[in-house]
């Protein structure tokens, strides 16, 4: 094999790599008590922070206005300069562009966030833009600044205002707006009289908890050979049920693919895809067809993800800091810079769960705490929720296989959505290139 690995001693070196405790098979775990929400109120027509930001669009409209009037007062009377303004207009001397700059900003934003009620920046960034432009246009060309103070004031100030505007929306609108909706979409989940979901839909109890079957034997085997290291302290467990958790959530998602929403792919056939989960958000999901044995996947990205950093360039550090049993570990992660350096390294703590399946590979895991690595000034703390990498074998060619990640990421900080939605896909992309690279390395390498 190239390479030099043995896929028979891979499989055999792991005996105690197994699936999930029989008893959790048949069990229907309860939610965790973060998870025990009231029962969701009416949903207001339009949120809190949506009203005070159309508010501040009227103030903007009400303000520039404002300043325009004064300065019709300064020189003579308010009909002479409105009739020098407005009717016989200037762009060289007049400031009513600048009103009714201001007059679009307010027509546009209250329209699209309003009216229609729109989650989306580019209704604000048409209007930033245009505002933007024109006002450097105006200072460039006309005389403004050599008539009075206002030409000065007003131009700044449009400038600042357009820029708050988008500030406030992209930071603190849609920002709070999908936390209130995540917060009502786990409420209403937490109400039902049954076992929490996380997709909106109904699934059999075997299709959510039983996973596929395991090659290795069960719990009691591993006891009876003195094989499987167990978690004794409550703290292990807690990491243990955080790893079935993760695990359970990500089967869930596989199960659901019809109802991916496609995003973007490459040139290669790479493809991403997200879904929109109660109590986690937006998912992003890469899944890419690849043309090697599952068995060199399942190695260089499963199970041995601290020597991942020798050729995955998005991740900077990767540190095992606690084995927990023979499928649960705790590691520490340092993602590398993305998006041109815009979005920084940042860290995390994840316990991971890896087990395999007859026809599968996973590793799935998510956010934990660990006493050796608390958060550090150096690097902003990122928390990841339920995600991992499934390697699906192929049934009819051994030789190729498909490699799907899971990620749910919150990479804190002050970035608005977008950038960390797009930077998110283009590492997905780019990690995939670093692993065609590594295979076909280890395909060169001498035996």
């Amino acid at each position: 094999m190239p390479g030099g690995v043995d896929y028979g001693e891979l499989g055999g070196s792991l005996p105690a790599i197994a699936s999930l405790n029989a008893s959790y098979s048949t069990t229907i775990s309860l939610p965790s008590p973060h998870y025990m929400l009231v029962p969701p109120a009416e949903r207001k027509v339009i949120s809190d922070v949506r009203r005070t930001f159309c508010l501040f669009v009227t103030f903007d409209l009400l303000f520039i206005s404002l300043l325009w009037i004064i300065e019709l007062n300064i020189s003579s009377t308010i009909w002479e300069n409105l009739q020098k303004e407005v009717v016989q207009y200037n762009f060289k001397v007049s400031f009513f562009d600048i009103f009714l700059l201001a007059v679009f900003r307010f027509l546009c934003l209250q329209l699209g966030y309003a009216a229609v009620r729109l989650r989306h920046w580019w209704v604000i960034a048409i209007t930033t833009l245009v505002s933007s432009s024109f006002l450097v246009a105006k200072v460039i060309i006309s005389n403004l600044l050599s008539q009075n103070a206002f030409g000065y004031v007003l131009p700044i100030t449009s400038f600042v205002v357009a820029w708050l505007e988008t500030w406030f929306l992209d930071f603190k609108v849609l920002t709070q707006e999908a936390d209130d909706e995540r917060a009502y979409l786990a409420a209403v989940n937490a109400a039902c009289e049954r076992a929490p979901m996380i997709y909106p839909r109904a699934v059999s109890d075997g299709q959510f908890y039983s996973p596929p079957e395991s090659l290795a034997g069960s719990e009691e085997d591993l006891d009876e050979e003195g094989l499987g290291r167990r978690a004794v302290t409550s703290e292990e467990k807690e990491y243990v049920r955080q790893g079935r958790e993760a695990m359970a959530v990500v089967e869930q998602i596989l199960s659901q693919e019809e109802n991916w929403k496609f995003e973007k792919n490459n040139d290669i056939g790479d493809s991403v895809y997200t879904l929109e989960i109660p109590f986690h958000g937006k998912t992003f999901i890469l899944k890419a067809f690849v043309q090697c044995a599952a068995e060199l996947v399942y190695q260089e990205v499963i199970l041995q993800p601290e020597k991942m950093v020798k050729w995955n360039k998005t991740v900077s550090a990767c540190q095992i800091l606690q084995r927990v049993d023979d499928n649960t570990l705790v590691s520490y992660d340092v993602s590398a810079g993305a998006a041109g350096g815009v979005v920084s390294a940042r860290d995390f703590v994840n316990v991971r769960r890896v087990e395999r399946k007859r026809d599968r590979y996973v590793s799935a895991g998510m956010a934990t705490d660990h006493d050796t690595k608390p958060p550090h000034s150096r690097f902003v703390r990122g928390e990841n929720g339920p995600g991992g990498f499934v390697v699906l074998k192929s049934s009819s060619n051994p030789s190729v296989c498909t490699f799907i990640w899971v990620l749910n990421t919150d990479l804190k900080g002050r970035l608005p959505r977008y950038l960390i939605h797009q930077s998110l896909a283009a590492t997905m992309f780019e990690f995939m290139a670093h692993l065609r690279q590594r295979i076909s390395d280890l395909r060169s390498a001498p035996y």
